[in-house]
């Protein structure tokens, strides 16, 4: 949307203040206001003045000021503000007019630029199916000499015997047994349709949502796939506004993948292709799943590289708690058609050519969609480079249920990293293909890894309540 177009926008909505936004490492979202009456062109020029010291892993403090340069392809009008507020995203520069190379949406267009000038294709599209909790009361507490942490939520099968006033209705969720239940056992409909509204308002569009497996409010909402950069966008805003709709409500949504110990946890299954122009390139009929060989070698590099592409696809501790067997978790590298136990899934019902797709289902929603998504693609794009044939790499097709194999059969099936910090060891090794056409810097990445360590340390070294029923009477 050209600039001039954004400023009508603005006074048809009587606008009062422009919201400018950027994204840190962690893919949190920070911002700025400013009013109306000072926004003009030359203010997506010359952008606005932040403290680039005060982002945990961002620049020192001799060197903080920092530029938001605002994207007006990028603007929505804020759903929940008292003062009518338009929203503009931003990308990251130094003072003297440079691109600051650990800016994450900088990035994402970086691999967009890279995948252009590889002549591969001319876009690549995602499609992330973001899990999350909606839970009635959050509390939680890590100090001294306490540590604890409790969720509650109307829908629990722990509260099917809790004295409720007015009574208790007794339509709880059994474990893992809330995949897609209708009213009252999902008490969630309304919340999840006021959310789709305001998502299709700030330009998202919505193909379904459900109640998923897990008890206690887990719920999912898909929408359409878009490139790499927008639909890194449009997860922000998605996020922003689930969060903001449960506010609302009285309730609190989290995106953690792993808030409940002996459920299902929270994934981000990731739909991937690529086209060129109008073009698919990922099919090819006939073939395994109807998958064209560059798919084929593009699914190879995410494969080859998972280990050190799950530092930022899962890149918290907590992702590790989601990532063990029995859950419904990806945590087998291998690839078959239609096969929710492998990492990655090649959907096959009702597919066009123009769904085509394969879908990496090991992240998780703490990722940084901007660096996660380009990290998938260069991984896909080294796979394609280096023609990785996953058959010949010994990652598939496995068409069974793995969690049923045998010892024997599952032998030679590689894992994802059991923590972390094994995901950053795995990085640290391999991550030349990420630094292919300068999409990430290597200061970047050593940066990331710092930054990820001392998070990791600090859970680590912090006692846990479980530690006092294990050893408290030693």
């Amino acid at each position: 949307m050209p600039v001039e177009n954004v400023l009508k926008l603005a006074q048809e909505n009587n606008i009062e203040w422009f919201d400018f936004r950027f994204v840190d490492l962690s893919g949190r979202a920070h911002h700025i206001s400013l009013p109306a009456t000072e926004v003009d062109e030359d203010t997506f020029v010359n952008g606005v003045a932040f403290d680039g010291s005060s982002i945990p892993g961002f620049r020192g403090i001799e060197e903080s000021d920092m530029v938001m340069m605002p994207d007006p392809e990028s603007v929505f009008v804020d759903p929940f503000t008292a003062h009518p507020t338009l929203n503009v995203m931003c990308n990251i520069y130094t003072p003297d007019g440079e691109r600051y190379e650990r800016d994450p949406r900088g990035i994402a267009e970086k691999a967009e630029e890279y995948l252009q000038s590889s002549g591969v294709g001319t876009a690549a599209f995602f499609a992330p199916e973001s899990e999350f909790f909606i839970f009635d009361d959050v509390r939680y507490h890590s100090g001294m000499n306490e540590s604890t942490y409790s969720v509650d939520s109307n829908e629990a099968f722990w509260n099917s015997n809790r004295a409720e006033e007015g009574g208790n209705m007794g339509f709880k969720i059994r474990k893992k047994g809330g995949y897609v239940p209708v009213a009252p056992v999902d008490s969630q409909q309304d919340i999840r349709s006021e959310m789709c509204r305001l998502l299709e308002e700030a330009g998202l569009k919505i193909e379904r949502h459900h109640h998923e497996v897990a008890t206690a409010g887990q719920a999912e909402i898909n929408f359409r796939f878009d490139t790499l950069r927008c639909t890194a966008d449009n997860l922000l805003k998605y996020k922003y506004i689930v969060h903001n709709t449960a506010n609302q409500y009285g309730k609190t949504a989290t995106f953690m993948p792993k808030p409940l110990f002996g459920d299902n946890g929270s994934g981000m299954h990731v739909h991937q292709s690529i086209f060129d122009g109008d073009t698919p390139l990922f099919y090819e009929k006939g073939a395994y799943a109807n998958l064209s060989e560059m798919a084929m070698h593009y699914l190879g590099g995410i494969l080859y590289h998972a280990p050190a592409l799950i530092a930022l696809t899962n890149p918290s501790t907590n992702s590790f708690k989601r990532l063990v067997p029995g859950y419904e978790a990806p945590v087998n590298l291998v690839f078959s058609k239609g096969n929710r136990s492998a990492a990655v899934r090649i959907p096959i019902a009702s597919v066009t050519p123009k769904g085509c797709r394969i879908e990496f289902r090991t992240p998780d929603s703490t990722a940084n969609p901007y660096l996660a998504f380009s990290a998938m693609l260069m991984a896909g794009l080294d796979g394609i480079k280096k023609k990785m044939d996953p058959r010949e790499l010994g990652y598939g097709p496995f068409d069974k249920n793995i969690y049923e194999l045998s010892d024997e059969d599952k032998a030679g099936i590689r894992s994802v990293p059991a923590s972390l910090e094994e995901a950053l060891d795995e990085l640290e090794k391999n991550h030349e293909f990420l630094t292919e056409g300068g999409v990430f810097s290597k200061d970047f990445i050593a940066n990331y890894i710092a930054f990820k360590r001392a998070e990791a340390k600090d859970v680590a070294i912090r006692v846990h309540p479980h530690e006092f029923s294990l050893y408290y009477d030693c």
